[in-house]
């Protein structure tokens, strides 16, 4: 292919990824994370290609075959054959071996968070190369990447487990390679491809990882000594179709989750509008969407937890403002939860306080987290407050609801039969 034809190609493939990079940044409610990023680097590469192209940059025929857009259309494909796509070139922050802080770029964050993704465009030679030393100085091969991945992913649970890593060649893979990755527990997806080894040291059909041990280095070496032949496919891998994920089966209820499950909005008095504006805002939204169906739904079968504070000041808020059904309510629902005492966790004692950062929260949330519980809450104020100090709490945010019940003989009523237009 001419130069000249391969950056026409370039040039149409960078802009269907536009397009098909436009479609995943809007398939999640709110949008996916990192879509924009994605589609303002598209739109880089497609821009400085049309500068090559109107002769405004003059490059040669190997700087266009090692475009970044072979990387991006890796990562394109990959979120698109996952479910649930939360984020794309997501940073994590994390402490490495050495305990420096350092940083690390994640593809695609899928399965709610569960799955991290590598997704990896260069060739199966350049990969096996760097690993056996023969790239260029500084390359990180493959394996001290996946090391990375391992030691972030450690450290950014999601409901107390770790995310599951794969790694998405899409220009193959060495076999010697990937037995390592799977040895270090990362799964792939790819072509996985013979290396014609010019040395005998062991039988074709021994097991490779056995030669990947610290204590046999050599052994190691002359191992994946060879070339790697693409033609030669061993396997190809797909995308895992399921991914196990443990379930967290503790919940920990904060005080908005304790008042929106007993609230009469939430029990079908949202037919009103209140003197109080943040009332009938609420009230519109439950007739829009019931709140307690997703509660409900999300506390089945799980354990409920609540720590001593946050049911001491929901009774205090309920002999306040709560009216006769509420506090019945309450008192059944108290009866199904394990009160515990405040144990906040020593991560969420080093928060610093704030606007959104007070001692209650820090101890209701920081007792789910010693718990290993998912807090319920609609303090999103606070989750993102503690975010922002690198404090990542596994929470389940809904919207909130008062409590209205005694304020309903001042309200005046809507007919369920009508459908009211927003008061505001």
């Amino acid at each position: 292919m001419s130069v000249d034809a391969m950056l026409c190609d370039r040039i149409a493939i960078a802009k269907e990824l536009i397009k098909r990079a436009e479609v995943l940044s809007t398939s999640r409610p709110g949008g996916v994370e990192g879509g924009a990023k994605l589609c303002s680097k598209l739109r880089a590469e497609l821009k400085f290609l049309q500068k090559v192209e109107a002769g405004k940059v003059a490059i040669k025929e190997s700087h266009l075959k090692s475009t970044n857009l072979t990387h991006l259309q890796a990562i394109i494909e990959s979120a698109e054959s996952l479910e649930d796509v939360v984020s794309l070139l997501h940073v994590f922050s994390y402490s490495d071996h050495f305990g420096e802080k350092q940083t690390l770029v994640v593809d695609v964050v899928a399965n709610g968070g569960h799955t991290w993704v590598k997704a990896i465009g260069r060739k199966a030679e350049a990969l096996h190369n760097i690993w056996i030393g023969r790239g260029q100085y500084g390359d990180k091969s493959i394996i001290e990447q996946a090391e990375d991945y391992l030691q972030a992913s450690h450290q950014q649970p999601v409901q107390y487990s770790s995310p599951h890593i794969i790694f998405a060649f899409y220009n193959s893979v060495s076999k010697p390679m990937a037995e390592k990755l799977k040895e270090m527990g990362i799964s792939l997806r790819g072509n996985i491809v013979a290396v014609n080894s010019s040395v005998d040291v062991l039988p074709e059909d021994d097991d490779l990882s056995c030669s990947e041990s610290d204590e046999d280095d050599d052994g190691s070496e002359l191992l994946h000594i060879g070339k790697v032949d693409r033609e030669n496919i061993v396997a190809s891998v797909a995308f895992p179709r399921e991914i196990k994920v443990e379930v967290c089966n503790r919940v920990n209820l904060d005080i908005t989750t304790l008042i929106t499950y007993v609230s009469a909005l939430s029990h079908g008095g949202c037919h009103f509008i209140f003197k109080e504006k943040v009332l009938t805002e609420q009230a519109a939204q439950e007739r829009q969407e019931e709140v307690l169906p997703l509660l409900d739904s999300f506390m089945t079968g799980k354990e409920l937890f609540a720590c001593e504070c946050a049911v001491r000041d929901f009774q205090s808020i309920l002999e306040t403002l709560g009216g006769a059904h509420e506090r019945e309510r309450a008192a059944s629902l108290i009866q199904r939860i394990n009160v515990v005492p405040d144990q906040p966790s020593q991560r969420a004692l080093k928060l610093a306080a704030s606007s959104k950062i007070n001692s209650r929260s820090v101890s209701i949330f920081g007792t789910g987290d010693t718990l290993k519980a998912i807090t319920m809450t609609a303090n999103s104020g606070f989750v993102r407050a503690a975010n922002n100090q690198g404090v990542k709490f596994s929470v389940f945010i809904h919207q909130p609801r008062a409590l209205t019940e005694s304020k309903e003989s001042s309200a005046t009523p809507i007919p369920k039969n009508q459908v009211a237009s927003d008061p505001h």
